[in-house]
């Protein structure tokens, strides 16, 4: 079934088992709230990717709860202020929560519902959503990859 093949790459582009070996619970792993909210040069933060991700996937996830579709891409950046470790582990807990269950429902769509109208005919079908918010994580994960690279470099010159 197809929407069990998307809900799986969509799984492992999170959890891990994807021919890229890479995904964003073993980016994540072992980082702490001030490596995740540390500024490389001028690039996004660590945290405010994984906000960025997680917003995109929550605001379909409601669509796909049967809500009206609000996401706006002006709030997709404004991640909360995170100053502790708790609240980086939440923003981490939130990102893999929502990433469960949203690959919980897809696998429960009807296949014919992949090639209807996403919420209206301008945003395509749920076909190329789906796929386009895998495509968004791959995406930033690269960049999440590089960050970290770049700030555990500069913690080992310190």
């Amino acid at each position: 079934m197809v929407t069990k093949q998307i809900a799986k790459h969509f799984r492992d582009v999170h959890f891990g088992g994807n021919w890229t070996t890479s995904n964003l619970k073993g980016q994540l792993e072992g980082l702490n709230w001030e490596q995740a909210t540390t500024k490389a040069y001028s690039f996004n933060t660590i945290a405010t990717l994984v906000f960025h991700i997680n917003y995109y996937v929550s605001e379909v996830l409601k669509v796909l709860h049967g809500e009206p579709l609000e996401a706006s891409d002006k709030y997709s950046f404004d991640l909360p202020p995170i100053t502790s470790e708790a609240d980086w582990q939440q923003l981490k807990n939130k990102a893999f929560h929502d990433a469960e269950a949203f690959a919980n429902l897809i696998e429960t769509l009807p296949e014919e519902q992949l090639f209807e109208d996403f919420t209206d005919a301008k945003y395509g079908n749920y076909y190329r959503n789906l796929h386009g918010i895998i495509e968004h994580t791959h995406y930033h994960l690269g960049q999440i990859a590089l960050i970290k690279k770049v700030i555990m470099q500069q913690e080992t010159m310190l």
